[in-house]
Parts: structure tokens; sequence; C-alpha cells
């Protein structure tokens, strides 16, 4: 990576991060926390409240990404930060569920997911995006994992309103981060958006192969958090209390970025992305089925380290190549577009994972639960069998594109 694309990188790396420990440090405490407020003791409530933020984050994804290719993307990030640190401070001050209802559906309208991917794409070259891709991904599963340590103890401390008001603070030194330190959009809407209509946008968003991703990206987080719904459980089955989960998660995360690093880059750079990508899905399977046979008897500690990080392992390739894969397979003019669909697809994932998650344990078990996740990662290997990858630019090319993406940057 270049000087400019590693600050790129890292930049929106922690804009992602910041968000999404905001958002994480809630989850463990929502459902117990919120029963103290105004109508806390409607069990139904409280899980929209809870949920609100997907379902509105899933609704304006695609918006927020076409807003990106029309208007530049710094300006939909830095108002998705503004919205979502609204809906954060309006949290903070609620004294009922409705109200944190409103305050979570608030937090959903900075959905800036595609904003930010498609300014990473702007910024960085084909054969190193991935990287890039995988710093973002790297960012949210540590953020998964810290904020487990985080939110309890921010919640002893000062309860939900602790934890709405530090998201509040995160999501402001976001906007800072992309003012001050994010380089400037290489993007102009006026330079592309005139050479794109409307058709031929709708062609790119229905080609087979972004369809597949999109699909791809539904099954991964729909299976991550359904996964989630009674992992913890076998976790304390193995004597795990549930205050040390985290103690767990984060080794195991960690140990799964190194995984990432020693095969995804140095296999992409030789052409074998498909076999890694094809393996990982099955990877993914094999650790459903694993879960399934655990569910079965008395889990112990080993296998359930075993399995989560083998689960990361895969998780973690997933989810860093296929959003560097839609990247290419999009013009610049289509690509907050085409990330928006993606994304929307990841908050529907997210949202049916959750909820499907918690019907199918309550009613067939979590044997039933990861048997299930197993049949959707097989629909999802048969699909993708047949995807073409977009190979990464050639190094020549690479090189070019570089030297002129510093060019602009000089002469800024």
């Amino acid at each position: 990576m270049t000087p400019l694309e590693r600050r790129a990188s890292v930049s929106l790396a922690l804009i992602y991060a910041l968000r999404m420990l905001g958002l994480f440090m809630v989850l463990p405490v929502f459902m117990i926390e919120a029963r103290q407020y105004e109508g806390g003791n409607d069990a139904s409530m409280v899980g929209l409240a809870m949920g609100l933020y997907g379902l509105v984050q899933a609704a304006l994804q695609m918006p927020l990404g076409l807003a990106a290719d029309r208007w530049g993307r710094k300006r939909v990030i830095v108002l998705g930060l503004l919205l979502f640190a609204a809906g954060s401070a309006v949290a903070a001050l609620a004294t009922s569920v409705t109200g944190l209802a409103w305050g979570r559906a608030l937090q959903g309208g900075g959905a800036i997911s595609a904003a930010v991917t498609a300014l990473l794409t702007d910024q960085t070259r084909d054969v190193v995006r991935t990287k890039g891709m995988a710093m973002i991904g790297g960012s949210i599963g540590l953020m998964f994992a810290l904020s487990l340590v985080i939110g309890p103890l921010l919640s002893a401390w000062g309860g939900l309103p602790a934890i709405f008001w530090v998201t509040w603070g995160l999501a402001l030194c976001g906007i800072a981060v992309v003012v001050g330190w994010t380089p400037a959009e290489t993007y102009r809407p006026e330079a592309h958006h005139a050479s794109t209509d409307t058709r031929s946008t709708w062609r790119i968003l229905t080609s087979p192969e972004l369809l597949r991703l999109d699909a791809g990206v539904f099954i991964l987080y729909a299976v991550q958090l359904a996964t989630w719904v009674a992992v913890p459980a076998l976790l304390v089955q193995a004597g795990l209390a549930t205050g040390q989960h985290s103690w767990l998660y984060l080794p195991v995360v960690l140990l799964s970025f190194v995984f990432m690093g020693l095969s995804l880059f140095r296999l992409e750079r030789r052409g074998l992305l498909r076999p890694l990508f094809l393996g990982c899905i099955a990877l993914v399977l094999c650790v459903q089925l694993g879960l399934f046979l655990v569910a079965s008897q008395q889990p112990s500690l080993t296998s359930m380290a075993v399995l989560l990080f083998l689960f990361f392992c895969g998780f973690n390739v997933l989810e860093a190549s296929q959003p560097s894969q839609a990247s290419r397979l999009a013009p610049p003019s289509a690509r907050g577009a085409a990330l928006g669909v993606y994304n929307t697809l990841q908050s529907l994932g997210i949202f049916a994972g959750g909820a499907a998650g918690g019907w199918v344990a309550k009613h067939l078990g979590s044997q039933g639960l990861f048997l299930g996740s197993a049949v959707l990662m097989t629909v999802w290997l048969v699909l993708a069998w047949g995807m073409r990858f977009a190979p990464p630019a050639t190094t020549a090319s690479s090189a070019q594109d570089a030297a002129d993406a510093s060019s602009v940057h000089a002469a800024r």
C-alpha cells in the first residue's frame, strides 16, 4: 500500500470501528437494562426498540448509497454520523422504551456502510483493495470482542445512558476523523453521474455476479447472528460464566486475523481466491455441523474454542473478500448503489438471523438452529460454485493508478 492508501484504509476502518463499538456495547445489556424504563415490562416492545436500528438501516442503505454516488462519499458519511450521534443522544435522554425506540431508529438512519466502502474503493488500487476491506472487517470483529467487555462495565457504572453517551462521543470522533484525517475525495459525482443512466445502473445491480454476492452476504450474516443466539448458552454449559465469554472471544478473533493475513492476501495475488472463498464457505458449513454435534452432548470448552476459531477464520475471509469483489464488478458511478444493495442485504441478514434464529431455537432447540444454518451455508456453496471472481488489476496498471492518485492529491 502507498502512504495515501494506508491512511485511507486506517482512517475508514477507524470510522467503522468507532461506530460499531457504540452499537455492539449495548447488545449484551439492552434486554436487561431496558426493564427499568417505562414500558420495560413489555418484552415485545423492548425487542422492537432493540431491532429498529437494523430495520431502519436496511431501509436506508440503498438510498444513501445512491446519494454517495450523486453528492459525494464524505458528505453522506458526515450526515450519517450526525444522525447516529443524534439517535444516541435521544436514547441517552430517554425515560421510556418508546424513547429508546426513537433513539435506536435515528441511530439506524446513519447507514453509512455503502458510502464508507465506496470511498475506500475510490482511494485504493485494485491490487490492495482487499487489504483495505480486511482492515474494516477486522475492526468489526475486534470491536465485537471488546464491546463484550466494555458494555457491561459501562452499564454497571451508569446504565444504558452511559453507553449511549459514550456512543454519542464516538460518533463525533468519527466525524473528526472524516474531516481531519481521511484523504480528500478523488471521486467527482459530476464527472461520472451523467455517463451512467438509470437502465445501465439497473443492469449492473441485477448482474448475476452481484446477485450472488448479495445473497452470500445475507446468508453469512444471518448464520452469524443465528449462531450467537445459541453459542453463549453452550459456553455456559461448558463451564464459562457469562461475564467471562469475552476472554474467549478476544483471543479467538485475534488469532483468526492472523489466519486471514497469511491466507487471503497471498492467495488472491496468486489468482487462488476462488478455491479459498469456496473453502471458507465449506469451513463455516463444517463449523455449523460441528456445533450441531456439540449441542447434542455436554460441550467442552476446548471444542467450543476450536469451533469458534474456525468460524472466525472462515467468516473474516468471506467478510473481507465479498465487498472487494462487489467494488470490482461495479463502475465508479454505480459503486455506491451496488454497495448500497450489498449492505442492505447484509442488514437484512442480521435482522433475519436474529429474529428467525430466536424462533428456531425456541421451537427446535440449538441443534435445529445449527442444522438450519448448515442448510443455508450449503445453499450458498451451490450459488457460489459458478461465480466469476474478478481478479485484481495487474501490477503495472496498479502502479500507474497509484501514481495518478498521488499526483491528484499533490495537486490539491
